[in-house]
């Protein structure tokens, strides 16, 4: 994120809305070597972190109060309304032949994109077993992280659309972004919303680029530090019909490019409160 564009970050928060909160999100610690994990791909069960998280109480912002003047490409994220067909979110055969069509309708709409690329779909559950996914169960992520990073974010563009078509988009200076579309399955999501930082609040050197082990190879993550003036947003009681676009990276360096975000516990929240159920679509949205 430039100067120029933090500048014009335009999420004000001079006027508090009752449904800020204030809650720990978990940051990475600084060291002096380049920090990693192994995935659970790799150790066939939970993750193995190479490195130390500690929390830090931070006030998180309704985003409601602010939502006409959020935008994926200047704070890195968006709230939007998007009713959808689908009645079973498990049903693997309806998201492939349903949703990813109005995934790509919805960005394509809301973006301007000329072309929506869908690769992943991921369902997360705070319950005890998790959510169901073909890759196994899935919970919420508790890090504070950015899927991709300046090195690994055009590495799996080239992985999903190939080297040739990567290549091309690149001579022709075509514009690329990594966005995730995230909503509830169930809702109002009460346990384990998402918190996501304002990308025109983070300084480039607060970004921890992580390595991410897999069995055949190695990706790359951020995870944030925590610093002074770093803006926090949550959408609070997230029905179905809404979802979240989550900048995961951005070809271009004069917009938001790294929107770092994490579940949080809100206060007050009973754990009688149903789970939280969601699913993140991710996407390649290109502007050429």
């Amino acid at each position: 994120m430039t100067a120029t564009a933090a500048v014009q970050s335009q999420a004000s928060v001079a006027d508090p809305s009752a449904a800020d909160v204030a809650a720990p999100l978990q940051f990475i610690r600084r060291q002096a070597a380049k920090p990693s994990f192994d995935s659970s791909a790799l150790t066939g069960g939970d993750p193995v972190f190479h490195f130390d998280m500690h929390g830090e109480e931070v006030t998180i912002h309704d985003m409601r109060a602010h939502a006409d003047n959020l935008t994926v490409d200047r704070e890195g994220f968006a709230l939007v309304d998007h009713v959808s067909e689908i009645d079973d979110f498990y049903d693997d055969d309806a998201i492939t032949r349903v949703y990813y069509p109005e995934i790509e309708a919805l960005l394509k709409h809301q973006l301007g994109a000329k072309r929506v690329v869908i690769f992943d779909a991921t369902r997360r559950s705070d319950s005890t077993s998790g959510a169901a996914n073909p890759d196994g169960q899935r919970g919420p992520a508790s890090r504070i992280h950015v899927d991709y990073t300046e090195k690994s974010g055009p590495v799996r563009l080239r992985d999903v659309l190939g080297a040739t078509e990567a290549a091309r988009l690149e001579a022709e200076g075509a514009r690329v972004a990594q966005i995730n579309v995230w909503r509830p399955i169930k809702g109002p999501v009460r346990r384990f919303p998402l918190a996501l930082a304002d990308a025109a609040s983070i300084k480039p050197d607060d970004l921890i680029a992580t390595d991410q082990v897999f069995p055949d190879r190695i990706g790359e993550i951020y995870h944030l530090t925590h610093a002074a003036g770093q803006r926090w947003y949550y959408a609070p009681a997230m029905t179905p019909d809404e979802a979240l676009l989550i900048k995961g990276w951005d070809s271009d360096p004069e917009r938001a490019r790294f929107t770092p975000h994490s579940a949080f516990d809100p206060p007050d929240v009973p754990l009688t409160a149903p789970p939280r159920e969601s699913i993140e679509v991710r996407t390649f949205v290109i502007f050429d």
